[in-house]
């Protein structure tokens, strides 16, 4: 539309102050979104959408209760049965239950303890004591739960002298009610389609399950912090952590909220830095500044109002906005300065003027091809991944358009002045690279045929899995936490398996064992779930509990067979059918709600088996774990397919993980088939396409391949790397190849091109990739594992993106022509003097 751009260009450059005025108004209106700029600290940010394991898992927590508690582990310098321990340790829970959201707290001293004395089982229910009564036997009680498979490597390890304090917070019923009601309408959906009316209300319920995580997260990280200000005093008393899975996720997005502050400033200040080395004038130094803060406000103002909140995946758009800014900014400098030093009479206005000509069409192009990268994160199927991918793809939009009116706008009203002696001179490494392209020319094609064979072989040994305490350092509390617990009390990650029976079992007869039950006025309703308790039930869960504590990644394991153990031991001898259906009538409804209410489900029909991973593992294969225990439940237990059921937080994250891998292979997919169509709509020239889609294809390639090769798996922020290594990568390409068409039309010689693009435009090229690899870099700094990876792989990948266009590009373009054969008459390179590169 040449209106539109003559448009532009007359707003622009007759009318700079009231244009900046409009835009100045236009800012400050869309930063006021800013006030409603949130992160999302919530679980949800890390699952599937729509994932049938998250609605399993939420009815399974419904059902048995959550098994997300917050766990405080106490190690006290003392043995952990003598009075000074248990002193300390009942002053801790007693404080940590005056705390408010707190509904209950579970610890050494309330657990049931069933052998204090031994009394036959019939007399069990008048015997049960706990630590707290008086005239509790301290060391029957330590016997007992040293050596209880209820509590045992789970409450407390006695070798370690270490126990666990279990938190329980209140259950949300309004996020339970939102939530089925949007499965309801999802379930719907998929298989009838909604009306407008129900479309309009899926998205009510989306918005307000998004509004209710963002308030339960901001209630969840003030509780932390409150049991954590609880906790110091006595830390320095005796080893005391806190952990738990909703911690994990607390801690993640405290960490990032931490970095997204220190590394957008930390990158800001080095962005100056950089820009005074490369410049030397301070006026580009405050343009290219202003032009990167305007847009970052901006795009924070414009999330606001769309109300898209930053999640742990989208943590980094701050920076990588800033640099993808600075990159448009780093371009326009280096052609103005350029047409500065070549055309000392023009006025400020006419190269304002040209530099906007050369530079627009491949910037739009850069921002297009960036968006097409981004957008192809689209395919992952996980929330916070495709909201990133729609954050970038909109943040190179704000930044194209206001980079394009404020930096000509800044440059006019600040008039023409002298530029730094640089700004006529080669760079060095610039030079360096041309020398290698066309002098070695076969050999850069040599080493790329070795890096593919390398990328192939290193593709293939990317994984997906990683461990939730390898996201932080070892000196965080978090990290010491998991790890007392992963090691000393059973493990880390909750799996559940769930066992579906009948719900009246027809075995049991009813009139022969009716007059064994207690009296006539007990509840109807409690005394008929008895009935459901058999011993073949029984055989079934103890073969599956059995077969599980067996597995080398499990830690502990608890269910209806570890109550019936104890039981057994009570009892002297098995229990059948009757003496089960008395125990679980003989607990009282205190103790019942800790060791068998998590268990079973009589009125459903359903059991519980309860078992968490050893997340520290370094030889941990989730879905190969979790695919075994499928099959051989089928297999070698013998158990129907409908029969069973794994839920819990590790299948969820585990499909997490499996949907990256998957998306990762759609993902470059997409981008590349979108970009290489984008290529030929911008070049009209297949050739040129293929050529400009290779070095970015081996550069996304190569940083996954050493991800592979270094054991680095792919997790939920290192899936982005590849589409940003495209999305920067590709701009240099397109800028490389744009430039290069217009030099050649001018010397008609590839080799002479190749030397005047890397005179020129290949300065820019350098000076973004170095601002790209530095400013990353600075990530390496952080506390957050997955954000030092995210900076350092980052980098490289810009590192490896640098080498391939300023080498393999280039000697691509002069091994294939694809502008067309070079007239004889022209002189060619190997007619140039020796030791000598042409000037541009």
């Amino acid at each position: 539309m040449p209106w539109l751009l003559d448009l532009y260009r007359q707003s622009v450059l007759q009318f700079p102050k009231v244009t900046l005025v409009v835009a100045t108004l236009l800012i400050l209106l869309l930063s006021q979104g800013a006030k409603h700029f949130e992160l999302d600290a919530s679980a949800d940010s890390m699952i599937l959408e729509n994932d049938q394991d998250l609605v399993n898992y939420r009815e399974v927590s419904d059902r048995f209760g959550s098994s997300e508690s917050l766990i405080v582990t106490y190690t006290p310098p003392w043995p952990l049965f003598s009075e000074s321990s248990l002193t300390l340790l009942r002053q801790i829970r007693d404080d940590l239950k005056l705390l408010p959201r707190v509904e209950s707290v579970n610890s050494l001293l309330d657990v049931p303890l069933l052998e204090n004395p031994p009394v036959p089982i019939a007399e069990l229910i008048t015997n049960i004591k706990s630590l707290d009564d008086a005239n509790t036997d301290i060391e029957l009680a330590k016997e007992e739960l040293a050596s209880s498979p209820l509590y045992n490597n789970m409450l407390l390890n006695l070798e370690k002298n270490t126990t666990a304090i279990q938190i329980n917070r209140p259950s949300d019923n309004k996020h339970r009610e939102l939530t089925k009601a949007r499965e309801d309408l999802w379930t719907k959906r998929d298989h009838q389609g909604l009306t407008p009316v129900q479309i309009n209300e899926l998205a009510r319920l989306n918005q307000n399950i998004k509004d209710l995580n963002a308030q339960n997260s901001a209630v969840l990280h003030q509780d932390i912090k409150a049991i954590r200000a609880l906790l110091k005093p006595y830390q320095g008393q005796a080893q005391i952590f806190l952990g738990g899975v909703p911690m994990i996720a607390d801690d993640m997005i405290t960490y990032v909220e931490s970095d997204m502050v220190t590394f957008g400033i930390g990158i800001f200040l080095f962005l100056i830095l950089i820009l005074v080395l490369i410049f030397r004038r301070i006026r580009w130094v405050l343009i290219a500044l202003l032009c990167c803060s305007l847009t970052v406000v901006v795009m924070v103002g414009v999330l606001g109002l769309l109300n898209w909140r930053v999640t742990v995946i989208s943590s980094n758009f701050v920076s990588l906005l800033l640099i993808m800014t600075m990159s448009m900014c780093i371009h326009l400098i280096v052609r103005y300065r350029e047409l500065h030093a070549e055309q000392p009479d023009a006025t400020q206005k006419e190269l304002i003027k040209e530099t906007l000509d050369h530079m627009f069409k491949p910037c739009l192009y850069m921002a297009l091809t960036t968006m097409v990268a981004f957008n192809s994160l689209l395919f992952s199927g996980i929330r916070p991944v495709i909201d990133f991918g729609y954050m970038m793809g909109t943040g190179v939009i704000v930044a194209l358009c206001l980079v394009f009116v404020l930096f000509p706008i800044f440059t006019l009203l600040m008039g023409r002045r002298s530029e730094a002696v640089n700004a006529k001179q080669h760079s060095p490494m610039t030079d360096v690279f041309a020398n290698i392209t066309l002098k070695h020319g076969p050999k850069v094609i040599g080493a790329n045929i070795v890096l593919f064979v390398l990328l192939v072989v290193g593709l293939a040994k990317l994984d997906v899995e990683n461990s939730f305490i390898n996201y932080f350092h070892e000196s965080t509390e978090i990290y010491q936490g998991m790890k007392v617990v992963d090691e000393n009390l059973g493990g880390t990650t909750p799996l559940e398996v769930i066992l579906t029976f009948p719900v009246v079992d027809q075995d049991w007869d009813e009139e022969e064992n009716d007059d064994f039950f207690f009296d006539e006025e007990e509840d109807q309703e409690d005394d008929s779930l008895k009935y459901w308790f058999t011993t073949e039930k029984l055989e079934r869960i103890r073969a599956v509990h059995n077969y599980l504590d067996e597995q080398p990644e499990i830690g502990k394991v608890t269910s209806l067979a570890t109550m019936v153990q104890v039981a057994e031991k009570i009892n002297g001898e098995a229990l059948g059918s009757f003496e089960l259906g008395l125990l679980y009538g003989a607990i009282p409804p205190d103790f019942k709600a800790i060791v068998l209410d998590p268990y079973v489900s009589p009125e459903v029909g359903q059991a519980r088996i309860n078992l968490r991973i050893y997340d520290s593992q370094p030889d941990l294969k989730r879905s190969l774990l979790l695919k075994r225990i499928e099959d051989d439940l089928q297999e070698k237990l013998g158990l129907k397919e409908d029969e069973f059921m794994l839920a819990g937080m590790m299948v969820l994250y585990n499909n997490m993980l499996q949907s990256l891998f998957a998306s990762q292979i759609l993902t470059l997919g997409a981008v590349f088939i979108g970009i290489m169509v984008m290529f030929m709509v911008l070049f009209r020239s297949w050739r040129l396409a293929v050529i400009a889609i290779v070095p970015n294809l081996l550069s996304a390639g190569a940083v996954l391949s050493v991800m592979g090769w270094a054991g680095i798996p792919l997790d939920m922020m290192t899936i982005t790397i590849a589409a940003i290594t495209i999305g920067i990568a590709v701009d240099n390409s397109i800028h490389y190849i744009h430039r290069f068409r217009e030099e050649f039309a001018v010397v008609k010689n590839y080799r002479q091109a190749v030397s005047n693009c890397h005179a020129s435009i290949g300065k820019s090229i350098y000076y973004i990739s170095i601002t790209v690899i530095v400013g990353f870099s600075i990530l390496a700094l952080s506390n957050f594992i997955p954000t030092i990876y995210f900076g350092t792989l980052t980098g490289l990948a810009m590192l490896i993106a640098l080498v391939q266009v300023l080498t393999l590009l280039p000697q691509m373009l002069i091994m294939f022509k694809p502008l067309g054969p070079e007239p004889m008459a022209v002189k060619t390179e190997d007619e140039l003097p020796q030791g000598s590169l042409p000037e541009s």
